[in-house]
């Protein structure tokens, strides 16, 4: 059965706009143009939807679903793969809120914190897929190796070396500066230095190769989840932009 745009937005809890918009992006084609030229959807259509929303919960940008849908299997397959993750996300959550629930019990009953299960479902490990994918297997182990192997502290130092950095583009962005700009050069030869702290990337002569830098900031602009670091996809370009004047000129 064909369903018309507004209907498919009414039973999704969208707009008809944003699936117009999935179409531009060659994401959710409708499945006929009716003589009107309104859009309609069948069941095949809202499968593919329903992936859409599946994958965006899991944090991917719209130009990273579409690569999954685009190399992606049979649909009823596909949907399994994201049962699982799905599954394994509710484990997650339901570790959390277990281990939050716990420890406000023990600060209103003025018992002694467990450490070893406050931060039970708080796992480091959860984009171990996606890194594997994209830059292999070695290169997740080393990075599991050197974040594990840190100490409370030098994870800490880490963590605000890494905020200060990204609030520092953020700003940088804002003032609307030049990505060829000294200051926004100084950021990219800082962005360098800490991506030179991560064992594992692809290097060459021991250092994070020019290839996996321009890589990198092309993908701050394509995922969603990354361009927010920077403010947004604006911010996220002005980074992109500077980082390859940087790579250009020094790599």
């Amino acid at each position: 059965m064909d369903r018309s745009i507004q209907d498919v937005a009414r039973l999704v809890g969208t707009t008809s706009r944003t699936l117009r918009h999935y179409d531009r992006m060659g994401l959710l084609p409708p499945s006929r143009l009716g003589s009107n030229g309104y859009r309609y959807y069948d069941d095949g259509a809202l499968v593919r939807l329903q992936r859409i929303l599946l994958l965006r919960d899991l944090g991917l940008g719209l130009p990273a679903i579409a690569d999954v849908l685009n190399r992606e299997m049979e649909p009823a397959r596909a949907l399994q793969k994201h049962l699982e993750l799905l599954r394994q996300e509710q484990e997650r959550l339901a570790r959390q809120i277990a281990s939050v629930s716990m420890t406000i019990e023990q600060l209103e009953g003025g018992e002694q914190l467990m450490a070893e299960n406050m931060f039970d479902g708080f796992d480091h490990t959860q984009y171990k897929d996606e890194v594997e994918q994209r830059w292999g297997a070695e290169a997740y182990a080393s990075g599991d190796r050197w974040w594990t192997g840190m100490t409370d502290t030098e994870r800490s130092g880490w963590k605000a070396r890494t905020a200060q950095l990204g609030a520092d583009w953020t700003a940088a962005a804002e003032q609307g500066i030049a990505a060829n700009s000294d200051a926004a050069q100084e950021l990219a030869r800082r962005h360098y230095e800490w991506l030179s702290g991560v064992p594992g990337l692809p290097s060459s002569g021991g250092r994070p190769s020019k290839e996996y830098f321009l890589g990198l900031g092309d993908m701050y602009v394509a995922d969603d989840r990354f361009a927010a670091n920077y403010g947004g996809r604006e911010g996220a370009a002005f980074v992109r932009d500077a980082m390859k004047f940087f790579a250009d000129r020094h790599l």
